[in-house]
């Protein structure tokens, strides 16, 4: 029976989600499979992925194949490069420790850049908030001049009338009295 590590689809229509199963190559999809040994979650940024390595590495030693975006997903957890390195150790080619001190700087060097990624992505989140309220602030003090500026308007307009009226009031009392003392 052949082996593959594979993802299984779960989810709603455009907000897929996956597990990550060993099953039969024969088998469907999303249907039977041997193990779940993960899942991995595209829609987060960074995608969330979780996965049980020991299993992982487990079904690889024992000849298990892997699907294109199953592979890139066991090396960027670094599972393949672990299977490469207790290969060296069964050839021979260096000790445990090496291997065990590779994998170590290397998961160091991975957690670090992961690490920045997110400190990143919140920084540029937080930058982009900050220049909107500068925008929205902006804005605000254009409508709060452009308002004053009509006020002024207004108020210049409403003590023209009125001394229009005024002039014109007087006017007509002079012209009432004009014929009065005619």
């Amino acid at each position: 029976m052949a082996v593959k590590i594979r993802l299984q689809r779960h989810g709603k229509k455009n907000f897929a989600f996956f597990h990550i199963v060993v099953a039969d190559t024969r088998a469907p999809r999303d249907g039977r499979f041997i193990e779940q040994i993960g899942s991995y979650n595209p829609n987060t940024n960074p995608a969330t992925i979780i996965l049980n390595s020991e299993r992982a590495l487990a079904w690889l030693k024992v000849g298990a194949e892997t699907t294109l975006v199953t592979r890139r997903i066991l090396s960027y957890e670094g599972v393949l490069l672990r299977n490469h390195l207790d290969g060296g150790v069964a050839k021979g080619a260096l000790t445990q420790e090496q291997a065990d001190a590779k994998w170590n700087a290397w998961k160091a060097q991975k957690d670090a850049k992961v690490a920045a990624k997110k400190e990143g992505l919140v920084k540029a989140a937080s930058d982009k908030a900050k220049a909107a309220l500068e925008a929205e602030k902006k804005v605000n003090a254009e409508r709060a001049e452009a308002i004053a500026k009509k006020a002024e308007e207004a108020a210049k307009a409403a003590e023209e009338a009125a001394a229009a009226a005024a002039a014109e009031a007087e006017q007509a009392a002079e012209a009432a009295e004009a014929p009065a003392e005619a």
